[in-house]
This record gives C-alpha cells, sequence and structure tokens, in this order.
C-alpha cells in the first residue's frame, strides 16, 4: 500500500505521534505522583520529547524510565526549586485576591516574580535532559536563552496559554487534555528548545 495510509505516510505518522504523546503524557503522570518526583519526571519527558522532534524516539517508556534513573537527583531539586517558586507566586495572588485594595507593590512584585519565574523554568528542564550541569548555571542559562530569544520565547508562551485555552474549552478537549495536554505542551517547549540549543552549539562556547 502506498501513499496517504501507507507506512510511511502522513496518517501514519500523525497516529504514531500521537500514540507517543499519549504514552509520554502516561509516564509523566505516573513518575509525577509522589509531587516530590514531578522534576525527575519533567526533566525525563523532555529528554523523550526532545527525541521525538525530529522523530529519534523509539521506544517511548524504556527511554522515559532511563533518563528518570539519570536525571533522578538534579531533576528532584530543580522540581522542588520550581514547587516552592510557583506556591510562593501563588500565596501573591491570593494576597492580593482577599484584599480590598491591592497593594500597588505586592502587585508589581507579582508581575515581576512571574516573568522571572517563566524565563528561569521555561528551558531549565529542557537544558537539564539535554546537558549535564549544575542547578544555578542551569537557571542562569535559561534566562540567558529567553533574553537571547525573546522573540520566540513570546511566540512559545503565546503557544502555550492557546494550548491552555483550547484544552479548557469545553469537556471534551479537557478529555483529550487528560489524555495528553502535558505531553503536547512539553512537546512544544522542546521543539523550540531543541532547535535554539542547535543554534547555540554551533557557537564555540556558547554551551557551557
Amino acid at each position: 500500500m502506498s501513499g496517504f495510509f501507507c507506512v510511511d505516510g502522513g496518517l501514519y505518522r500523525f497516529l504514531s505521534k500521537f500514540w507517543d504523546l499519549v504514552k509520554l503524557n502516561f509516564m509523566w503522570f505516573l513518575f509525577s505522583l509522589p509531587i516530590v518526583t514531578i522534576g525527575a519526571s519533567t526533566v525525563a519527558a523532555y529528554s523523550v520529547a526532545m527525541k521525538m522532534v525530529d522523530d529519534e524516539e523509539g521506544y517511548v517508556a524504556r527511554s522515559f524510565v532511563s533518563a528518570f534513573r539519570e536525571n533522578f537527583r538534579q531533576g528532584t531539586i530543580m522540581g522542588l526549586i520550581f514547587l516552592v517558586a510557583t506556591y510562593a507566586i501563588y500565596l501573591d495572588y491570593e494576597i492580593n485576591r482577599v484584599s480590598e485594595e491591592g497593594s500597588v507593590i505586592l502587585i508589581v512584585v507579582g508581575i515581576v516574580s512571574v516573568f522571572v519565574y517563566v524565563t528561569a523554568m521555561l528551558y531549565a528542564f529542557p537544558l537539564l535532559a539535554r546537558y549535564e550541569n549544575g542547578i544555578i548555571a542551569t537557571i542562569q542559562n535559561s534566562m540567558e536563552i529567553s533574553r537571547r530569544y525573546f522573540g520566540r520565547t513570546l511566540m512559545l508562551a503565546a503557544l502555550l496559554f492557546a494550548e491552555y485555552v483550547i484544552f479548557h474549552f469545553n469537556t471534551v478537549l479537557m478529555c483529550f487534555g487528560l489524555l495528553f495536554g502535558a505531553a503536547f505542551a512539553i512537546f512544544t517547549v522542546a521543539a523550540f528548545s531543541k532547535r535554539i540549543f542547535q543554534e547555540l552549539e554551533k557557537e564555540p562556547g556558547a554551551v557551557r
């Protein structure tokens, strides 16, 4: 059989990629259940997703478990850092929400905190998945990439927001979101990140 329905056809590739995302979503959710391991699980998911971007991935579950073990320590530490940061931003939001007149200082602090949080987080887990580096250096590199590729970072943030809106549009789409939404977001970030990393790797001394 040839054409659209063959093994190399568009439909087969689409269904294959969709099934890989479903499997990756399940693995990420399963290994994130203890909460404290969500960082290691996320690094593992990015490791698999960056291979999926260029169709280099063959066995999602096997590769995920291997990456989870290799990045357990640093991934867990990174995950705990961002869990604490997320909770701090949430507290700032709640304080402003319940106060009759939101403090201007708290609002400004909240906006700045969210900006720093996003720039520090967006590329941190993909960086851990691809390179061996310290936690602080990884966060600094994530912020530097966000600054250097500001336009792409804005586009990526807009895409992630659009995905969130779509997967919360109605009950049917929410079911699809539960099925592969997290993995789809990870794949989106991985696609942007891998292209940027490949560009940086061509520059001597750019990747450290």
